[in-house]
């Protein structure tokens, strides 16, 4: 499996090449964003390991300028930066995991693995369930003609639900991807949330795209309801 990793900080990108080698990647190494993308741009990769606080260009931006090149190589971003929507922007801009430092060296192989087996599939620009059309990068909604106005925690709990159109999603599993994995408050908070997106997904145009399905969780319906 040949990887690209954009690292800046020399240690740790030295550490990551003889690690990854060791168990049997072949590494190629940049210490900057403009090497960092023109590598990826020049060779064929399974997997991109990159840093987000880079020199001459941020991991942000390079890889939303891959996705909009349609490089679909897998993107796993590692970082220090561990603020929730640091995430949530690093996802939205076309990566496939989010791992931040410190971080343990055998988790990290094992999420490589794992998005190199799904392979370079094409992630789009924007998510569609029948008349719902979600863009994450600008963060809009829209059902049919009409944009609608959400809160960040009500448009995040509906991508999460787009990005899963048609699968059943549990009230953890929503907990764990849009609150936080060690949330301990009131998990009925999922279903007061869920029910100021009908209020405003659904209800106004008299369909039922958020359904709910007692007992195991909930579900936006691929054609929209």
């Amino acid at each position: 499996m040949r990887v690209l990793v954009v690292e800046d900080e020399k240690r740790l990108g030295w550490s990551l090449r003889v690690g990854l080698e060791a168990e049997g990647f072949a590494v190629d190494l940049a210490e900057n964003g403009i090497d960092g993308l023109w590598l990826a741009r020049e060779n064929e990769y399974d997997v991109i390991v990159l840093d987000l606080m880079l020199p001459g260009l941020n991991g942000y931006r390079i890889c939303s300028t891959l996705r909009e090149e349609k490089d679909w190589t897998p993107i796993v971003m590692l970082t220090a930066k561990d603020g929730e929507w640091d995430q949530v922007e690093g996802l939205d801009t076309g990566a496939d995991d989010y791992l931040t430092k410190p971080f343990s060296f055998p988790v990290l192989v094992a999420r490589l693995r794992a998005v190199s087996r799904r392979g370079a599939r094409e992630r789009p620009t924007q998510l569609e369930a029948g008349d719902i059309r979600i863009d994450p990068a600008a963060r809009r909604v829209r059902r049919g003609d009409t944009e609608l106005d959400l809160t960040a925690r009500e448009f995040s709990l509906l991508l999460y639900l787009a990005r899963n159109t048609g699968d059943v999603v549990s009230k953890r599993q929503i907990l764990d991807a849009v609150w936080d994995a060690d949330f301990d408050g009131d998990p009925n908070i999922v279903e007061v949330y869920i029910r100021h997106l009908r209020n405003k997904v659904d209800r106004p145009f008299g369909r039922e795209a958020i359904q709910t399905l007692r007992g195991a969780g909930y579900r936006l319906a691929s054609d929209g309801g």
